[in-house]
């Protein structure tokens, strides 16, 4: 399979790309905006295997050209992408009266708009079979418990959760399946920020295995659903 993930620096996507890089299976191209934290996933991935196909590039999905991105999927991938992880993702924490309009902007462009320019470039090269996977969240789940301090990005979570009802139907003809897993907690440095002295019973590297695993079989048997995965509140 030939794999893109964003937001692969940290947290379940970091863990992501290590569970999909245990076998020989898939070539992945992971992107972030952190060339160290690339440089250590890709140390830890070739630590795990020393035959995995990995590219770890620095991109960001909201100001960067994606015609080099199309360019290097041309050449490595064979201008062709089965499943795309929309992982990359930013979160502020404040009280809603403190919250700018700046604020809200940059949870639209960086949870939401992002992945809109990341889609809108991918589709010429996905084809029959192939998976959109986006990373939503709980917070902005219709019907989920809220919580003070993140309205921006919970309504940024929300346009995402939408977009991928949206899009499922869309691209029917295209027969390309898209879902979003809305995401509970795990011990993740989002968490932290979000939830200052909580620790989650769920693990980054156990949420970063079932995205993987979710990533390569879920659209078997789902398509335009958003499913919360979550054992706990937060």
């Amino acid at each position: 399979m030939n794999i893109i993930i964003t937001g692969a620096s940290s947290g379940v996507g970091f863990e992501a790309v290590l569970e999909l890089c245990l076998t020989n299976k898939h070539n992945v191209i992971a992107l972030a905006r952190s060339e160290d934290k690339l440089t250590k996933l890709a140390e830890i991935a070739l630590g795990l295997n020393p035959e995995a196909t990995l590219y770890p590039l620095v991109f960001d999905i909201i100001h960067d050209d994606y015609h080099g991105l199309q360019d290097f999927i041309a050449a490595r991938f064979d201008g062709k992408v089965d499943i795309l992880i929309n992982n990359a993702g930013v979160l502020i924490n404040k009280p809603f009266a403190d919250t700018d309009e700046t604020d809200f902007v940059e949870m639209l462009q960086s949870n939401y708009l992002g992945h809109v320019r990341m889609i809108q470039a991918m589709l010429p090269v996905m084809t029959e079979g192939s998976h959109i996977l986006n990373i939503g969240s709980m917070g902005g789940f219709q019907g989920s418990v809220k919580f003070a301090g993140l309205a921006a990005y919970s309504a940024s979570k929300a346009a995402l959760h939408t977009l991928t009802e949206c899009l499922a139907l869309e691209l029917t003809d295209c027969k390309i399946k898209v879902n979003c897993l809305a995401l509970g907690s795990a011990q993740t440095e989002m968490l932290e920020k979000a939830f200052p002295g909580y620790e989650s019973p769920v693990m980054a590297f156990e949420m970063g295995k079932y995205i993987a695993d979710f990533a390569l079989t879920g659209h078997r048997f789902f398509n335009g659903k958003v499913l919360p995965v979550a054992v706990t509140t937060p």
